[in-house]
């Protein structure tokens, strides 16, 4: 998998100073609906404003539908506590004309309600390509993720997500083992 900081929602590397970030990859929700510390722009600089639709840039295409297409890859590095639940929602918005995102938010997905019992270190919570646009809305120039921690305050589970080409999607089991066997299980060929 190929990281790129441009293409980062959580931690510093792609440069937030502050709110929810717990390392230089990862962001530590805590309770709520939090945005990740990273919005991601994705607008094209020296457009002329009647292409653009705006000052600076509109939504360049990221190949939604594509084959291959890119990727949401959320992880969880460390395993959540009090009984929290996690729930991830992809948003996208236009430029306000400013090279700012408009204040109106699109959400174009949301995950289901995880669990915490599910919330162990290395699974993957999202499993989707980058969405389409959604009826109605035009293509936004930023991209954002929100964190909606319910049931109990997390104060230990951290999140790196970004968008990436391709993402390690073998399946992890409760017990934190790759394909769902517990550990010391011996598979006879």
């Amino acid at each position: 998998m190929i990281l790129d900081n441009l293409l980062t929602f959580t931690g510093t590397s792609n440069g937030a100073t502050g709110g929810i970030t717990s390392t230089a990859n990862a962001d530590l929700p805590t309770t709520g609906t939090q945005v990740a510390s990273n919005i991601i722009d994705l607008g094209l600089s020296g457009l002329p404003a009647s292409i653009s639709g705006g000052g600076g840039g509109g939504a360049r295409d990221i190949g939604a539908g594509d084959d291959p297409t890119l990727k949401l890859s959320a992880i969880c590095l460390t395993a959540f506590n009090n009984s929290a639940t996690l729930q991830l929602i992809l948003q996208g918005a236009i430029d306000n004309g400013s090279g700012a995102p408009s204040g109106t938010w699109t959400t174009m997905w949301s995950s289901a309600v995880i669990a915490n019992a599910a919330l162990i270190a290395g699974v993957q919570l999202a499993n989707i390509d980058v969405p389409r646009v959604v009826p109605g809305q035009a293509p936004p120039r930023f991209l954002r993720l929100e964190f909606v921690t319910g049931t109990g305050t997390n104060s230990t589970g951290t999140v790196e997500a970004q968008i990436v080409l391709d993402r390690f999607d073998q399946i992890v089991g409760t017990g934190g083992a790759l394909s769902g066997y517990p550990a010391g299980i011996t598979i006879a060929n």
